[in-house]
């Protein structure tokens, strides 16, 4: 297949930078998201050739497409919604982000069954509809950069397109260990090994990670998939043959943990409408008081649960605390279109009212509750954060742990769960805990309320500086370089 659209960088990824907005007199309204792709892309340049292609999510957004009114720069592929809701609920987050994160109650689930068997199908079509867009629209030698599970298929089905681009692809999740990944149907372990292996590259947010891919290809196919990690070198990469004869193919691995945009999160923390909650929260914590600050959102991986379990232990081991602290705790809906997570966020609600009846006084309530997203009451809540409380049980990264001791205005410890990726760049620093311990987080809190101001502020200095080491944008320009100009295996 042969391009006539000419894009030299191209993303792919499920969510796009814009989502549309259809108004009833008939009219489409544009609203730009954020993140570290975002800023990557704008990176580049206006002039460097540069196209995300997505999925049409919305009415609003599939009405762009038929109309044809989207944005320069933005492809969206108007997929048929059951198939997308097949790919995207029914697989890859039903199915490949519980793998990743390890989160199967395994006695109940999962369950491949022929059901499972059709909405595999749609995630095929899914990735292929993809995998097609950006082989029509890649200039000659193209740079592609592929984001995440949603995807697993495309660098391969975009190899046999295109075997003339760069392919790379991006995991934003963990990746499960070999005996986790191995409850996977046999055949679909090797399609999504060998779908990830058609790219040039694959990065991932640590090594742990990226390790754990190895081993998983590994085993998949130990006659044609050879993990390499010399040893004495920075070298990691995977030797294979696809076609099960020579010659030898070589995908490198890397790792670009991402950092916080220092410079926006400062800057946008400091406006009026933050201030304006910075107010408010303040009014309702109370005078005096010190505050636990969790922001996520309710993935079951965010472990917010125990979390809530563990501020009601530190009560009741140490009653001094009480009218003393308050847990603010936002978490914001997530994939609420599926069972268990709205079942998860009524336990959440159901715990901080048990919490606050069991403890709380007429001027005293234990956890603020906000179930309502709102980015600016977040950073408000960032900046008067005595502690930070990340405790996931697994997750990729979590960029909470590295934003709020960049925006805090008076330090705040840090207690972190050692199952965050930024466990690996935080944890000299931050008061690690088991994320299922409670006891043990429970006293994790006692210390990090009880840490006195000059060791929070010093330990604060040092998380902020590992937290910026990579800003979205470098992030981004760091895997591009790295895939236009990728290392000889044999010469590192």
């Amino acid at each position: 297949m042969v391009s006539t659209r000419g894009a030299q960088v191209l993303v792919a990824s499920n969510r796009g930078p814009v989502s549309y907005e259809l108004r009833d007199d008939g009219s489409l309204h544009a609203r730009r998201g954020g993140g570290g792709l975002v800023s990557g892309l704008s990176a580049i340049g206006p002039d460097a050739g540069a196209l995300w292609v997505c999925s049409a999510l919305s009415d609003g957004d599939r009405e762009a497409v038929r109309r044809g009114e989207g944005e320069s720069g933005v492809r969206m592929l108007a997929i048929p919604p059951d198939v997308h809701s097949d790919a995207y609920n029914g697989v890859a987050n039903s199915v490949l982000w519980f793998v990743h994160h390890m989160l199967y109650q395994t006695p109940l689930e999962p369950v491949f069954d022929a059901g499972f068997r059709r909405q595999w199908a749609s995630y095929e079509t899914y990735n292929r509809a993809f995998a097609e867009a950006l082989a029509e629209e890649a200039a000659p030698g193209a740079a592609v950069l592929v984001q995440d599970y949603h995807l697993c298929l495309v660098p391969g089905m975009l190899r046999e397109l295109r075997p003339d681009l760069r392919i790379g692809h991006f995991s934003h999740t963990p990746w499960a260990p070999r005996e986790y990944f191995e409850m996977l149907p046999e055949d679909i372990r090797s399609q999504l090994v060998w779908g990830m292996l058609g790219a040039d590259r694959l990065g991932f947010l640590t090594w742990r990670w990226a390790f754990a891919f190895m081993e998983c290809a590994g085993v998949v196919d130990a006659d044609r998939i050879h993990p390499m990690s010399p040893t004495g070198t920075a070298a990691r990469y995977i030797r294979h043959t696809p076609t099960g004869a020579p010659p030898l193919k070589t995908t490198h691995i890397g790792v670009h943990g991402l950092g916080a945009d220092a410079e926006f999160l400062r800057e946008r923390s400091h406006r009026p409408d933050v201030e304006e909650r910075l107010t408010a929260l303040r009014a309702e914590i109370g005078e005096g008081r010190r505050t636990i600050v969790r922001v996520d959102r309710t993935e079951l991986s965010k472990n917010i649960v125990r979390g809530l379990l563990a501020y009601r232990q530190l009560l009741d081991d140490h009653p001094e605390w009480r009218g003393r602290v308050v847990h603010v705790a936002f978490a914001y809906p997530s994939r609420q279109d599926l069972a268990v997570y709205r079942e998860y966020t009524a336990e959440v609600q159901r715990l901080s009212e048990e919490i606050n009846a069991q403890y709380g006084t007429a001027d005293w309530t234990p956890v603020l509750l906000n179930l309502k997203d709102d980015f600016a009451r977040s950073l408000a809540a960032y900046r008067l954060a005595d502690v930070a409380l990340v405790n996931p049980i697994r997750d990729g990264m979590n960029l909470v742990a590295k934003e709020v001791p960049v925006v805090s205005d008076e330090g705040c410890a840090l207690v972190l769960s050692r199952g965050a990726g930024a466990y690996w760049e935080l944890g000299e620093d931050a008061l690690v805990v088991n994320p299922f311990d409670i006891l043990e987080t429970a006293r994790a809190l006692h210390e990090a309320l009880s840490m006195p101001s000059a060791e929070r502020a010093e330990r604060t200095k040092k998380l902020a500086a590992a937290a910026t080491a990579l800003p979205p944008a470098q992030w981004f320009l760091d895997q591009l370089t790295a895939l236009r100009e990728p290392p000889e295996p044999d010469a590192e």
